[in-house]
């Protein structure tokens, strides 16, 4: 299915060339029929040729009511502009125009309707000079009488040749349907309609419904009057929802495939049109059926930042107008640049911003947009619209490689510089050098690790071993070695220890560098007392007591419990239901 909305002047005879051509009438609601003037969207399709079906969104033309034709066209790739022969180009025709021009829709036909009232040769003319330097260029031009049926053929054959040079829609791309109609049916509950511009729908799809973030399943499909298992871009389709009320959407939410899109309500864009320092602060930004009030803030000559009324699912890339609703007048077309732009928090920031957008295309570039932003998840870049290929560096994180070469370099000096200022601390944590290095996760350390750097207990220390000690804490652990030269086992008490200025801070470092083991709070032994301690107690009979193991040992009850406990936790001895201890391989 192709779908084409119609454009052009209110009363130039849209509605009735789309009956012409399809035999179904488009506009859909008594008060439209009665006026003989369309006033909401209307739907009607025809096959013109085996295979080749076009749906054409039927617009209005009176210009109260160009934001409806503005959400019919939005989603919309192609156009059929039609103009009177007996009247020519008219207000509404240049207004339908630009939004065109501003949407970037590069692919129209020209029908010139009432010919047999009026030369069409003088119109035809006009309206070509008026459509050529617009997006839509030379286009083809048919001159009909609808109710004669005159150049029907013609027109059916042109319309064949457009759609056949239309680029073949992304059936791998997420679903962004806009709605541009939400209703109940009896029987089956809540209706949205909207052009589907790329991807598939298929019944039992599962949707998030934009903005709101609710979801919705696809209860059933039809398109052009008929029932299907599953939809595929493009189309004109009709979506039954399960879990959601009409009553809760409206025309400009989307429906969306879950976890691929981000809502956003800043955008930064490049305008085309008038001056970006001309418009108006206000205005309304139309894209895809959406119509949604906009602050404008002017950044470069042709670059500004909008600030949305309400969160918009938007990619980079999407194409879009600003239109002001009080003067009807359209001030131009924009291109989506960034959907998470920075925020302006020091002076000069701005045009630092203005300098970066200049460089931009709208055309989402996985390394660009890695290169600006650093760091940033692969999903996150996904929902802007990025085709992410790179592998990530940890979890689902992407880092930049130059950002990754220059993080890698200043990891060990930041080490190196922290464990200078803190001698006694092994290396510091890991959450300090992901704040000092400004990660947004601790996995990301554990990535930039050089080979000299390793992460022990939650620290990030050097990879060869326990760094010394300060020569304060070496020669107090020397003087702990002399005491316990002659009687291993008498652990300092507290007071000898804050003698020799072992404090807890100084026994931990001692204790991590392996120069004294730690039974207890306060209570430190050489290393070579484990070996020593097995040695006497597998010489006792077995079992043994904890008096029996303190007397053959010759230390006090606050060495001998917390070394045994030690003892049992090393498997080198094992703890009896009777309180009493043997050799874990001595004998029985």
């Amino acid at each position: 299915m192709h779908v084409v909305a119609t454009a052009g002047h209110v009363d130039h005879g849209k509605s009735t060339l789309v009956h012409a051509l399809t035999g179904m009438q488009p506009d859909r609601w008594a008060e439209e029929q009665r006026r003989g003037l369309t006033i909401d969207l209307g739907f009607a399709w025809t096959e013109l040729a085996p295979g080749r079906t076009v749906a054409f969104v039927d617009v209005p033309g009176h210009e109260r009511f160009v934001p409806n034709m503005l959400a019919g066209v939005g989603p919309v790739p192609a156009a059929l502009f039609v103009v009177a022969a007996d009247e020519g180009w008219m207000p509404q025709s240049a207004e339908h125009l630009a939004a065109l021009h501003a949407l970037g829709v590069r692919h129209g036909l020209l029908a010139v309707t009432r010919s047999d009232l009026a030369d069409p040769a003088p119109a035809t003319e006009q309206a070509l000079a008026e459509l050529r330097p617009s997006s839509l260029g030379t286009v083809e031009a048919v001159a009909v009488s609808a109710p004669a049926g005159d150049g029907l053929p013609e027109l059916r054959a042109a319309l064949g040749r457009m759609l056949a040079a239309l680029p073949e829609p992304d059936l791998g791309a997420p679903v962004r349907l806009w709605i541009d109609r939400a209703f109940t049916v009896r029987g089956s509950g809540t209706v949205v309609t909207g052009t589907l511009a790329a991807g598939c729908l298929r019944a039992g799809d599962e949707v998030e419904i934009a903005p709101g973030g609710r979801t919705a399943r696809v209860r059933g499909l039809q398109a052009l009057g008929r029932p299907l298992a599953e939809a595929p871009a493009t189309a004109r389709v009709a979506v039954n929802l399960r879990g959601v009320d009409a009553g809760e959407l409206r025309r400009g939410d989307a429906l969306l495939t879950p976890r691929r899109f981000r809502l956003t309500g800043v955008v930064d864009a490049r305008l085309d049109g008038d001056d970006v320092a001309s418009l108006p602060r206000g205005g309304m930004l139309h894209i895809g059926s959406a119509a949604v009030p906009v602050t404008v803030r002017p950044l470069g000559p042709d670059t500004a930042r909008l600030t949305l009324a309400r969160q918009l699912p938007l990619r980079i890339g999407d194409r879009g107008l600003l239109r002001d609703p009080g003067t009807h007048h359209v001030s131009g077309g924009l291109t989506v640049l960034d959907v998470a732009p920075p925020a302006f928090r020091r002076r000069g920031a701005a045009a630092v911003r203005a300098e970066v957008l200049a460089g931009l295309d709208g055309r989402p570039d996985e390394r660009a947009e890695l290169r600006r932003r650093g760091i940033v998840r692969a999903p996150d870049l996904e929902r802007m619209g990025v085709t992410v290929t790179l592998r990530p560096a940890a979890g689902d994180w992407l880092v930049d490689e130059r950002l990754r070469a220059d993080l890698r370099q200043a990891l060990p000096r930041m080490v190196t510089g922290w464990t200078r200022r803190h001698p006694l601390e092994a290396g510091p944590p890991l959450d300090v050098v992901r704040r000092a290095l400004r990660l947004p996760d601790l996995a990301l350390v554990h990535a930039l690790l050089t080979p000299g750097l390793a992460v022990r207990a939650g620290r990030v220390v050097p990879a060869d071993g326990p760094a010394a000690l300060p020569a304060p804490v070496q020669q107090a652990v020397d003087r702990v070695r002399a005491d316990l030269r002659t009687a291993p086992f008498a652990a300092p008490q507290l007071t000898r220890l804050a003698e020799l200025g072992l404090g807890r801070r100084e026994l931990a470092a001692a204790v991590r560098t392996g120069a004294l083991v730690q039974l207890a709070e306060g209570v430190v032994l050489l290393p070579s007392a484990l070996p020593a301690a097995a040695r006497a107690l597998g010489a006792l009979p077995q079992p043994f007591t904890v008096s029996q193991a303190r007397a053959a040992l010759g230390t006090t009850r606050r060495v001998a419990v917390p070394l045994l406990e030690l003892l049992d936790r090393r498997g080198v001895t094992r703890r009896l239901p009777d309180d009493t201890r043997r050799m874990a391989e001595g004998p029985t």
